[in-house]
């Protein structure tokens, strides 16, 4: 049996942080619908953040309560990789299928709303809300409302995606009646996790304001779509 010397629960938590950096990191899903959502919909980057945050916090603790319950039921760190691996699949292809659905919103609401538009000079851009009504913003100004629709089919997305290699980082303590270090596991995990999403979806959300589409504004929604429906077959092809 191992036991957990301290420098082997040193060693736990300094991969539990490297670990949660280089997945967040390598992983689109993580960031790129997030980033997309909020230049079509002209969030705030508080509200952003904000949703980043309660997405990431969820997408850690659904692994961790995964992983408690099945230690408790005396799953081996196997059979509960194979439950995450399943709810990996079925993540990835929500999110494609969330994506095209979005992308096919977009599409239809551009050609409903596009008669009478023309591009704006000096940054402006036209926002089309829900409702089909035309508002002209002007370059900075970021205050569309989040639809409680999009931000829940985020947090189930989240939910159900998994955090593969949080399961053996939170088992290996666990299972040796070391719940302190398991537990401090899961929050170094987590608070990396959360922080780097946060950090690449801000870098992301400024870079994403750059962009001017001109008279293709009206497609941003349709964008949108298509970039959280690219980021989810990444996540299948490349096995992120």
């Amino acid at each position: 049996m191992i036991e957990l010397t301290d420098g082997l629960s040193l060693s736990v938590l300094v991969a539990a942080a490297s670990i949660g950096f280089v997945h967040t990191l390598l992983g689109p899903d993580h960031y790129v619908p997030f980033i997309s959502l909020a230049r079509a919909q002209h969030w705030t980057i508080g509200r952003t953040l904000a949703i980043v945050a309660a997405c990431g916090v969820a997408h850690v603790l659904g692994s961790a309560m995964l992983a408690g319950v099945g230690l408790a039921a005396g799953a081996a760190i196997g059979e509960m990789e194979g439950v995450e691996a399943g709810r990996s699949s079925v993540a990835a292809w929500a999110m494609v299928a969330f994506g095209a659905a979005y992308c096919t919103w977009g599409i239809r609401r551009a050609f409903v709303t596009s008669k009478g538009l023309a591009p704006h000079s000096h940054g402006d851009h036209v926002h089309i809300h829900t409702d089909g009504v035309t508002h002209h913003h002007h370059a900075g100004d970021t205050d569309g409302p989040v639809q409680p629709r999009t931000f829940w089919a985020l947090m189930v997305l989240f939910i159900l995606g998994p955090c593969e290699p949080l399961i053996p980082l939170f088992v290996l303590p666990a299972s040796r009646g070391r719940w302190d270090i398991a537990i401090a596991t899961i929050l170094v995990f987590g608070i990396v996790t959360v922080v780097t999403m946060v950090f690449v979806t801000a870098a992301g959300f400024y870079g994403a304001r750059q962009i001017n589409f001109g008279a293709a504004e009206r497609y941003a929604h349709a964008f949108a779509g298509g970039a959280v429906a690219i980021s989810g077959l990444m996540v299948i092809g490349l096995g992120l």
